[in-house]
């Protein structure tokens, strides 16, 4: 017994097998459908990223215009860091009106380091946990899909020996349709699995490398915070003599 096109085989399929299918198919599905999204979206994170840190390197003294800037790139982890911090700091602090005078902005201090790290980090694992959207399932898939193809195996071989025994005959003409159709949901599964794991380890990488930037950006601008609170306190002790 041979197929030549698909829909010969799926019409050969008992009730059992194809429910498997079916489960299988919306699960690769699903799979695509989020792939295809988080592509999507890592594309359009890593374009702000970049926007926002040129921005940063162009307008590092005019923080009033980048700060201006971050709001526009939502998707950005580091500017959302920046906004975060920023919201923690003196809002009379030239660090956003270089204009204004040393007498306004001694009035209020900064908080300090550890705790504007505390905040970076926070804000720093809130954006990974909104890139994790949706990449269980695809694990998840990963992960399942290769055992259900098995179980559609598994019961498609025991039907084909049920046959055997009904027919009185183990010959391969009576073996091989039967295997044949068991060993589909394997190759389903598997058709379902390997994408969904390949996509998964792909964007765990990404993630990894763009959460090692926003550190690292994260870093940098505490540290001009901190150096420029140095430079506010000198100016202090500077007018207090």
């Amino acid at each position: 017994m041979s197929f030549s096109n698909p829909s010969e085989l799926i019409g050969s399929l008992g009730w059992l097998s194809i429910v498997i299918l079916l489960i299988l198919a919306i699960f690769s599905i699903v799979s695509w459908g989020i792939i295809v999204y988080k592509l999507r979206r890592f594309k359009k994170i890593t374009q702000e990223e970049a926007q926002f840190l040129r921005s940063y390197e162009l307008n590092s003294v005019d923080q009033l215009s980048l700060k201006a800037d971050a709001k526009t790139l939502p998707l950005s982890p580091s500017s959302a860091v920046f906004l975060g911090v920023c919201e923690r700091i003196p809002s009379s602090s030239s660090l956003f009106h270089p204009q204004m005078n040393i007498e306004t902005q001694s009035e209020e201090r900064f908080p300090s380091r550890p705790y504007l790290e505390k905040v970076a980090n926070h804000i720093i694992q809130n954006q990974i946990n909104q890139q994790e959207a949706y990449l269980p399932f695809l694990a998840t898939t990963g992960n399942l899909t290769p055992f259900i193809g098995l179980l559609g195996t598994v019961l498609g071989i025991i039907n084909a020996f049920g046959e055997i025994g009904v027919q009185g005959s183990a010959s391969i003409a009576a073996v091989a349709p039967g295997v044949s159709e068991a060993l589909v949901a394997t190759a389903a599964g598997l058709f379902a699995a390997i994408p969904a794991v390949m996509a998964y380890n792909y964007f765990l990488s990404r993630m990894r490398k763009l959460a090692f930037r926003v550190e690292a950006f994260s870093i940098e601008f505490l540290n001009a915070i901190e150096e420029y609170e140095k430079t506010l306190k000198e100016k202090e002790v500077e007018i207090a003599r």
